[in-house]
């Protein structure tokens, strides 16, 4: 069986080894172009394996069209891809295409279906290989996986240490079954999808007086992207490694209750959430105790 590869980044790049360690028949791979002397991962290991590569934005053209349909491919495989692909080039290969998604759909369809999980406080998320149609990750599901999300999980520990090698042996497994004509379609059920936006700057803005687990569950799902981010002296800050403890202690919400050389400690509605690492706007990422050193941080400030 002849397959195509569309994908980008590590996520890519493992799954195109991956195929190619499974023996299977890898005819041409499309990945965001170079830019200047930079190389996306998946681009030069097709290169270094003599793969034709096609700039995946290209895909829109009619060049790009045509050279994709000349491939005579009999399955696709879209690893991960941030463009939005013609419904047509999705059909070019005579068996259609299939696609990875970080969850278990229906549910948390979109482009952060890993962060919004977390910030709901879910205990489950999962991925699924699905077919794709016009629709925003609506078509039918072939296989499904599942996978629990930890108490202190952050986003990126969910996708690298969970969603991502689930994946690649998802989407090696799917190619698999599609290639023994036993790849089922099961449509999804619409009345139980749930659809969440991009989370972006507005959606990660720390609340205070909200409750210590739902602001917990927000700086562990946008870690670490977009990152959850308070003002101090009217300045943004973002958090990132943080714990929550427990314990409840007298004082506004948003106060600093301890620092010390790893960090500082922030009084909430029910609980205290302790700050190792931080990034001031325009600047690195640093360890917290460093920041509020150099910050000015007392005992007593408030976030706002």
């Amino acid at each position: 069986m002849r397959v195509s590869l569309m994908g980008q980044a590590a996520f890519g790049e493992a799954v195109f080894k991956r195929l190619l360690a499974d023996s299977v028949e890898l005819v041409a791979v499309s990945a965001p172009a170079p830019s200047g002397d930079r190389k996306d991962p998946l681009w030069a290991a097709a290169e270094a394996a003599g793969l034709p590569v096609i700039a995946t934005r290209s895909l829109k053209t009619p060049e790009g069209k045509g050279a994709w349909k000349q491939l005579a491919a009999d399955l696709c495989v879209m690893a991960f891809v941030t463009d939005i692909i013609p419904n047509e080039v999705l059909e070019y290969p005579a068996q259609g295409t299939i696609q990875y998604h970080p969850s278990l759909l229906p549910l948390h369809r979109g482009s952060s279906a890993m962060n919004w999980p977390i910030i709901n406080g879910e205990t489950e998320t999962g991925l699924s290989i699905f077919w794709p149609d016009q629709g925003i990750d609506t078509g039918p599901i072939l296989l499904q996986k599942t996978t629990p999300i930890g108490p202190d999980q952050t986003m990126g520990d969910l996708y690298f240490n969970n969603l991502f090698p689930m994946g690649v042996d998802a989407l090696a497994e799917s190619v698999a079954l599609v290639a023994a004509g036993r790849a089922p379609r099961i449509e999804q059920d619409h009345a139980l999808s749930t659809y969440e936006p991009p989370c972006g700057e507005g959606h990660a803005r720390i609340r205070w007086y909200r409750p210590a687990e739902a602001i917990y569950n927000l700086v562990r799902g946008c870690n670490p992207a977009p990152g959850a981010w308070t003002t101090y002296n009217d300045l943004e800050l973002k958090l990132f490694d943080c714990r929550l403890t427990g314990h409840q202690e007298p004082g506004m919400p948003g106060r600093v209750l301890r620092i010390d050389d790893a960090g500082f400690d922030i009084r909430m509605n029910g609980g205290v959430l302790r700050v190792l690492r931080v990034q001031p706007k325009g600047a690195k990422k640093v360890g917290a105790g460093e920041w509020a050193k150099e910050a000015g941080l007392t005992v007593g400030a408030r976030f706002s």
